[in-house]
């Protein structure tokens, strides 16, 4: 993993990688819609609106996901000085609050024929809402602060500190009174749901999990060059500086100069 932290070689890898995994994700999501859409049957209290669920439930999962890998990232980041662990930290944000948004929105959506609301303010709606801040203000740090390596302590510093609100998005239902079932998949006693619809929901969670990884991998890509292209203009203003200091200590001692 060690040898992946050169960023030419992440380079190198992810370049390779990438056109599979895509193709991987489109082939996962078109078997997970073709599943929950067409052959998973209706729910017997929600009916096709259970449906919504095959988009909404996935997303939340990478929504989660995505910020935990900028948690390891930045811990990586901030013990060992990795710049693709930042680079890739800084390529999930967009990703995964793109997941997030997509979650609140398919969740308000679900939630109107369900609750008869579109929106509550319960545990779990509100953690997943200020996770989605979190990405924003992550973004916005990013860009807050000109020196990269400035902002990229920065930003691992306020990624670790909002982890804090990835186990209370997960265990909200159980330590709070929500609209919100309890865990229905991700339970000691097994899923509680019938396979018709457990299967879809596990394919478009995995379809979700490549279509993430694509994603990133080609987001990344781009943060290198861009970071290659930053030191190679850092170093040729750089260059030029020094060139313009000679020439101006030269002028100075010359004889034309002294005159």
């Amino acid at each position: 993993m060690f040898q992946l932290a050169n960023p030419r070689r992440f380079y190198d890898l992810a370049q390779r990688l990438e056109p599979w995994v895509w193709a991987i994700a489109a082939i996962l999501l078109s078997y997970g819609l073709y599943l929950g859409l067409i052959v998973s049957p209706p729910d017997y209290q929600q009916g096709e609106t259970v449906r919504i669920m095959f988009v909404h439930v996935p997303a939340a999962w990478i929504a989660m996901m995505a910020y935990s890998g900028m948690a390891v990232a930045s811990i990586s980041s901030l013990i060992w000085r990795h710049v693709v662990a930042d680079l890739f930290a800084k390529a999930s944000a967009p990703v995964g609050a793109g997941f997030t948004f997509l979650a609140l929105v398919t969740g308000s959506l679900w939630g109107r024929p369900m609750w008869g609301t579109y929106w509550v303010w319960d545990a779990r709606l509100t953690s997943v809402l200020i996770l989605f801040f979190l990405y924003l203000g992550y973004m916005a740090l990013w860009s807050a602060i000109e020196d990269q390596t400035k902002a990229a302590r920065a930003a691992a510093v306020l990624c670790l500190v909002g982890a804090i609100n990835l186990p209370i998005i997960k265990f909200s239902v159980d330590w709070w009174n929500t609209l919100h079932q309890p865990a229905s998949v991700a339970r000691l006693g097994g899923p509680s749901i019938h396979p018709a619809i457990l299967t879809p929901l596990l394919v478009m969670g995995i379809a979700y999990m490549v279509l993430y990884l694509a994603m990133v991998l080609q987001r990344t890509r781009i943060e290198i060059l861009e970071h290659r292209l930053a030191l190679a203009l850092a170093a040729d203003a750089s260059r030029a500086d020094r060139d313009t200091s000679t020439l101006s200590h030269r002028s100075a001692h010359s004889p034309e100069g002294a005159l």
